[in-house]
């Protein structure tokens, strides 16, 4: 198979995958969305909460605050040496102390490892009136999107490639209140800029009475990951792929013993 970037920044990446098949294309995104490791909050220790938000409620909010770290320097805790019990290997502790009159924002928070922070410092957390005080230790561990959508490392989707046929002399009657930026004319032979505007052009399409035609092509994918985590898409996408891989030679290792 092939894989060509088509857009990239931030936290959103769009590729070209091809010479593929359905089933591996969902295969992947099913892996990115659902198991892919990320760092949250699993449990929080309230000290004092006189804010306006109950303790779940303030515990849930933390839970999604999406954490920059390194994956190659954590363990899942099971798996970690400590037995479970927590160490800087398999988690980190996060730390807050404030008295109002303000707001609580994740900027706040201390972490025990200078190298894992929230991904913005203006998340949110709790409004805080004259008098009020919130304190608490929030334990922060690796986990997938299988287990709870805190964990989920992206938001991934994926569609055929199409390509746009012209089969009359007039398409262009009915290609005039799309954007421009969505495609391009060279000739007889249009192009498309724009794969997020391609419903528009079905739709063209449907109207022209025959003069477009939009053809998808089953072995060609275009993929769209935003990243909803700590992750660059980037490294979502290999990581998924090596899961992948190591899904399909475990396959094999076990059909060989049968």
């Amino acid at each position: 198979m092939k894989i060509s970037v088509l857009k990239s920044g931030g936290d959103n990446l769009e590729f070209l995958l091809e010479e593929s098949t359905p089933a591996l294309a969902n295969a992947l995104r099913r892996i990115m969305i659902s198991e892919i490791p990320t760092l949250a909050v699993e449990w929080v220790d309230f000290h004092e909460n006189s804010s306006a938000l109950y303790d779940e409620v303030v515990a849930h909010r933390l839970a999604m605050i999406p954490l920059v770290f390194s994956p190659d320097k954590f363990n899942f805790s099971e798996d970690c040496k400590c037995g479970g019990e927590g160490c800087s290997l398999c988690q980190v502790v996060f730390a807050a102390e404030k008295t109002g009159p303000c707001n609580v924002y994740s900027g706040d928070m201390k972490s025990s490892n200078r190298d894992v922070k929230p991904k913005d410092g203006k998340f949110p957390i709790t409004e805080l009136l004259k008098g009020q005080k919130i304190r608490f230790e929030a334990v922060a561990r690796l986990g997938t999107g299988k287990k709870h959508a805190k964990f989920q490392a992206a938001n991934t989707s994926y569609q055929y490639y199409p390509e746009v046929k012209i089969l009359k002399d007039d398409f262009m009657t009915y290609l005039r209140n799309i954007p421009r930026t969505a495609f391009d004319v060279a000739g007889k032979k249009i192009t498309i800029k724009d794969y997020s505007k391609i419903d528009i052009i079905k739709k063209a399409a449907e109207e022209s009475v025959g003069a477009i035609e939009v053809v998808e092509d089953p072995s060609r994918f275009i993929f769209r990951i935003e990243s909803i985590s700590g992750l660059t898409p980037e490294y979502i996408t290999l990581a998924a792929a090596k899961l992948l891989a190591q899904k399909a030679e475990d396959f094999k290792k076990k059909v060989a013993k049968i």
